[in-house]
């Protein structure tokens, strides 16, 4: 059954999951397009009023032209230009979940008639969701001020098969749908790769025999943050029936601030669910209609920054710097768990059950080392995203660029090598368990049992390259997956 959109607080996370992920089908109820075609009329008798009133791209000229007024015959021809020629960004399509998901942040401005655009127009772009081929949109040179770059090769086609009325133009490629969808695609992933933290770093947990008095549920009120009370609530989710034989003093401090790390990631994650539950009901068109009021009879038409979202890319970044210190946690867990001296796991040749040379770890020995390589690659895509100025390109009143888009492509970087990252220690804490016979805690064995079905436990020498890469596809296939 497709999806019933009636006002804008339809337009959040669970719909977001559902039209891009699960590629379900969205439908305008028909109070909704009563009241796209209510407002429509009144923004019509509005710019017929005399004296008609300043509305950027209607009653005047668009860009560096905004100061000229258009004369009344004017204004039609102007609507139907169809400048989709002007779009030159190119490079890596965004994933078609993404498009799916703009598309879906599209319909935001038009459910509650402030985008003053016609029916046809909101019923048009709710049908590019019925199942069909999505436009290609790049993910690469995003650098305007606003979304123009990536919105108008998106309803290039779209428009093609109309003739544009005045303000539909405006109504498809202003506002920050795109930073709305990048945001909450964001969000849906990293509600699994926390998940997938909590299980990894659980693994090595039991694996190296870490205490549990680390992840004691006192802590949960001790430190007082509900994100570190969630992560440690959910270590003890996955330590339920753990072994026996602990050591009996305090792990090294990359075992003991787990909770806290993981606490930073739900923080993050929390983040970014809450700018994305914003962003995706906010209307962020430009020019906005605001429909008739006691003052305002006819409503309003007024130009804004909406089209700029300045709190999707703190939490993109945000996600991106977590992702960093998790790689940075698997380093230190691999190695200490490959160091019997640390350890107290077997230090031994690699012969049948026994896993390392006469210099330490044979082949699962260099694992760390690759994931050091993961951790220098998100620490870069981890860097800060500030905003660009694009005056220098002589762009006109277009002289601050957007940046969700930056910030979305590092943080998909970052995602992926700590995908990586965890998938090589459970590889390793997996063999931790192996060596010396042990079985996962029953929460972990299902996890364990995927593992190595892909990287089987090593006995004699063996390349690993090619199986953990598998392992770590699989580890973004679960992040990703509907």
């Amino acid at each position: 059954m497709p999806i019933i959109l009636t006002t804008r607080d339809d337009v959040n996370l669970d719909t977001v999951f559902r039209v891009a992920w699960k590629r379900d089908t969205v439908e305008i109820s028909g109070k909704a397009l009563d009241r796209i075609a209510e407002c429509r009329a009144w923004f019509l008798r509005l710019i017929e009023s005399d004296p008609a009133p300043v509305i950027y791209g209607v009653t005047t000229a668009m860009g560096e032209l905004a100061s000229q007024r258009l004369a009344h015959d004017e204004r039609d021809r102007h609507a139907r230009i169809k400048a989709f020629a002007a779009a030159t960004s190119f490079g890596e399509p965004l994933p078609d979940r993404v498009v799916r998901a703009i598309v879906l942040a599209r319909l935001t401005n038009f459910l509650e008639g402030n985008a003053a655009t016609t029916p046809r127009m909101a019923l048009a772009v709710a049908a590019m969701l019925d199942g069909g081929a999505m436009p290609t949109v790049p993910s690469a040179g995003q650098g305007g001020a606003g979304e123009i770059l990536a919105l108008y090769p998106l309803f290039a086609e779209l428009t093609a098969h109309f003739d544009l009325e005045v303000k539909e133009r405006g109504s498809l490629i202003n506002g920050s749908p795109c930073a709305a969808a990048l945001v909450a695609d964001a969000a849906l992933a990293a509600r699994r790769r926390v998940r997938l933290a909590q299980k990894v770093f659980a693994l090595s947990i039991e694996a190296f025999r870490a205490p549990l008095e680390h992840y004691d549920a006192a802590l949960d009120a001790l430190w007082g943050d509900e994100h570190e009370a969630a992560a440690l609530r959910g270590l003890r989710e996955f330590l339920v029936g753990a072994g026996d034989g602990r050591r009996n003093y305090q792990a090294p401090v990359s075992y003991r601030i787990v909770p806290r790390v993981l606490g930073q990631a739900h923080r993050a994650l929390a983040a970014a669910e809450r700018a994305a539950t914003i962003s995706l009901a906010s209307i962020s068109d430009n020019p906005v209609y605001i429909p008739p009021d006691d003052a305002h009879p006819l409503g309003r038409c007024i130009s804004t920054g909406g089209y700029h979202n300045a709190m999707a890319t703190p939490a993109l970044d945000d996600l991106a710097a977590i992702w960093a210190d998790i790689c940075l946690l698997c380093d230190r867990h691999g190695s200490k768990l490959l160091n019997g001296k640390v350890s107290q796991l077997p230090d031994l040749l690699m012969t049948g059950r026994h896993w390392a040379d006469s210099d330490g770890h044979g082949n699962v020995g260099y694992v760390p080392m690759a994931i050091t390589g993961y951790l220098e690659q998100a620490k870069l895509a981890a860097q800060r995203t500030f905003i660009p100025g694009t005056e220098s390109a002589g762009a006109g009143q277009d002289d601050v660029a957007t940046t969700a888009f930056f910030a979305w492509t590092k943080e998909a970087t970052a995602g992926r090598c700590a995908d990586a990252a965890m998938a090589m220690l459970a590889m390793i804490a997996s063999q931790a368990l192996d060596v010396t016979g042990r079985a996962p805690p029953p929460a972990l064995q299902p996890f364990v049992e995927d593992i190595r079905s892909l990287v089987p436990p090593v006995g004699d020498d063996r390349v690993l390259g090619p199986e953990l890469a598998k392992l770590a596809a699989w580890f973004t296939k679960q992040v990703f997956e509907a």
